[in-house]
């Protein structure tokens, strides 16, 4: 218990040192020069806009994209491709428990008077 509040506060105190250290980076530019958008050491991306729905959807779901994470609509860190996550749990489970054969199934049904069971066939496709 202890060592998990210890890593929460860490955590914490990482994260809120990234968005000062990225405001500050803003606030040291001059007024014209600012985006509020960047990295924090070149690699943690930030980006203080007002979001909008293209920017989120493209940070959360995007099939065009092979990453699996991008740049977060608001805030600093990274955002989760939703979309490249389910491809690859898909392929994941496809490789773990196999890609299943699909079955057609064909009845034909005789006539109520014929007292025989229909027929049933099963092919592979």
């Amino acid at each position: 218990m202890r060592t998990l509040r210890r890593v929460r506060r860490l955590a914490r105190f990482i994260t809120f040192g990234l968005v000062v250290a990225a405001v500050a980076t803003e606030l040291a530019k001059p007024a014209p020069e600012r985006t509020w958008q960047g990295k924090v050491l070149g690699v943690v991306p930030y980006d203080f806009r007002p979001p909008t729905w293209r920017r989120f959807r493209d940070a959360y779901w995007n099939p065009d994209s092979d990453h699996l994470f991008s740049d977060r609509v608001f805030g600093v860190g990274w955002a989760m491709n939703l979309y490249r996550a389910k491809t690859l749990m898909e392929d994941t489970f496809g490789r773990l428990m196999g890609k299943k054969e699909s079955l057609s199934i064909r009845m034909t049904v005789r006539s109520e008077g014929s007292g025989k069971k229909p027929d049933v066939v099963i092919t592979k496709e």
